[in-house]
């Protein structure tokens, strides 16, 4: 049995075995992609970020593929960010205001707690990398140390809190920014300096240090106030 598929020089179909397409990967498949770059473009979609470290089957993949993985994510009008320096690949919704596109990625900014946790992470990280540090490291301990103090009575007691800051750092581990090699003990990874710049990470302290002072004073009210929250939801986006 044949499939008209290729057309020859004379611009006529030629018949192609049915043997030589595609194998499909499940019933009534009409993809066209091989199955490992099928996998690399769903993990693009599925995950915040493709990590060359975590993923180097699938980095390789990208690399390799580079172009037919951006037109397929093109085709949805989504944009493809490959940033070697770091190794890691992300995506980004276009959006042209001369268009009527459908939004198919909802910005999803970290929690407060995860922020918080992240711009101590990243102050670690750029302390050691100065000190000449590769890979600072980082223990579960030493974190609550500090993320609790940003924290107030609104936060709820002192497990509730730790909770957060504990589920922050397993979101945190999950999206490849620390990885956990030993229980409780971390290691940051380059990734915190694209997730956090370092403009963004002097806003956040710098708000962080004014807060402080306003609590020592006896002036912040017990919960955050609109304009704190506002700080922490823009410092990702």
């Amino acid at each position: 049995m044949t499939t008209p598929d290729v057309i020859d020089a004379t611009g006529f179909i030629e018949p192609v075995a049915m043997e030589d397409d595609l194998p499909e990967l499940f019933p009534g498949d009409r993809g066209v992609l091989d199955p490992e770059v099928r996998r690399t473009l769903a993990l693009i979609l599925h995950r915040r970020f493709l990590l060359a470290e975590r993923n180097r089957t699938e980095w390789r993949t990208l690399l390799d593929n580079q172009t037919v993985i951006e037109s397929r994510l093109n085709d949805l009008y989504i944009r493809l960010v490959v940033d070697h320096g770091h190794g890691l690949a992300y995506k980004q919704q276009i959006r042209v205001e001369e268009l009527d596109i459908p939004i198919l990625l909802r910005d999803t900014p970290y929690t407060r707690s995860e922020t918080l946790v992240l711009v101590h992470l990243r102050t670690v990280y750029e302390r050691e990398s100065v000190a000449g540090e590769a890979a600072p490291r980082i223990d579960v301990e030493d974190v609550e140390a500090t993320v609790l103090s940003y924290f107030t009575e609104a936060d709820g007691d002192i497990s509730r809190r730790q909770k957060a800051v504990r589920d922050a750092l397993r979101k945190l581990a999950n999206d490849g920014i620390i990885s956990e090699e030993t229980t409780g003990r971390y290691r940051i990874g380059p990734l915190v300096e694209v997730v956090l710049s370092a403009e963004k990470l002097t806003e956040l302290r710098d708000w962080l240090r004014e807060t402080a002072a306003e609590r020592a004073a006896g002036a912040a009210a017990t919960a955050p106030d609109a304009a704190s929250e506002d700080a922490l939801e823009d410092a990702l986006s």
